[in-house]
C-alpha cells in the first residue's frame, strides 16, 4: 500500500499565488469587459417607452424634457436618479423606471388626479386625491368646478377628509362647497355655492341659509361657520 506525502511547504505556497493571480487575472478581464461594455455605443440610450396616465404629458413631450437630464448607459444609469427625474415633471406623482435590453426604459407614469384647487386665490396650488399639494399649471384644470381648499401648512389630508364628509351633507340641500378652510385654531370656514340664479351657473342666490344638523354635528373640530351671502347676486 503506497502512503500519499503532503506536499512540500513551498508547492503549496506556489499554488496559492498561482491561484490568486489568476482570480485577480479573472477580476481585471471582467471589469475590463464590463468597462468596454457601459462606454459602447451600443449601449448608449436610444428609446424610452412610456406607459400609464398620460393626459397632461404626451410621449413626445417627456423625451424632449426628460431625456437631456438623464445621465449614463444602460449599464451605468442610476434608475432612482432617473425616476426623479421623470417625477419631476409636472403632473407627474409617481414614476417607476426599468431597464430594457439593450439601450431602452420602460416607464410606467401615474399622474396626479385633481380634486380642489388649494391655498389662497392669488397663490393657487392644487390638490390630489391623496390629499397631497401639487405644482402644475393651474390653466389645465376646469376651476369653475374645483372646490377651493386651504389650510395650515400639513393639514392639506385633514382639510380633503373633511370636504369629502361635508360635500354629500350639501348635496342634500342641493348646494355645493365652493370653499373650504381650515383655521388657525382648527375650526372651520365654509363658503357654499348654489346650482343656478337666474339660469346662470357659478353665481349665488341671494338669502341667509344654515347649516344641516348632520353638517354641524359631523364638524366636531371646532364647528363650521357658513359664509352666507344676502341680496342679489
Amino acid at each position: 500500500m503506497t502512503k500519499t506525502l503532503p506536499a512540500p511547504l513551498d508547492v503549496k505556497l506556489m499554488n496559492m499565488t498561482a491561484s490568486i493571480l489568476f482570480g485577480a487575472f479573472a477580476l481585471m478581464v471582467l471589469a475590463a469587459v464590463v468597462g468596454w461594455m457601459s462606454r459602447h455605443p451600443m449601449f448608449a440610450l436610444r428609446g424610452i417607452a412610456v406607459s400609464g396616465e398620460v393626459t397632461h404629458n404626451n410621449t413626445a413631450t417627456l423625451r424632449a424634457n426628460v431625456a437631456p437630464r438623464l445621465k449614463g448607459t444602460f449599464f451605468t444609469m442610476d434608475l432612482t436618479s432617473a425616476r426623479q427625474v421623470f417625477e419631476s415633471v409636472p403632473w407627474v406623482r409617481k414614476a417607476v423606471v426599468r431597464r430594457e435590453f439593450p439601450n431602452r426604459l420602460r416607464v410606467l407614469l401615474e399622474e396626479h388626479q385633481t380634486v380642489a384647487l388649494w391655498g389662497p386665490e392669488s397663490e393657487s396650488t392644487l390638490l390630489n386625491n391623496f390629499g397631497e399639494v401639487f405644482e402644475a399649471n393651474v390653466g389645465e384644470v376646469d376651476q369653475d368646478v374645483l372646490p377651493r381648499l386651504n389650510g395650515p401648512e400639513g393639514q392639506a389630508p385633514k382639510v380633503l377628509a373633511m370636504y369629502e364628509t361635508l360635500a354629500p351633507h350639501f348635496a342634500t340641500m342641493d348646494m355645493r362647497i365652493e370653499q373650504l378652510e381650515m383655521t388657525g385654531r382648527g375650526g372651520w370656514r365654509v363658503r357654499p355655492g348654489f346650482g343656478r340664479c337666474g339660469g346662470t351657473r357659478g353665481r349665488h342666490c341671494g338669502g341667509t341659509y344654515r347649516a344641516h344638523p348632520a353638517v354641524s354635528q359631523d364638524a366636531h373640530t371646532g364647528g363650521v361657520a357658513l359664509w352666507a351671502h344676502s341680496g342679489r347676486p
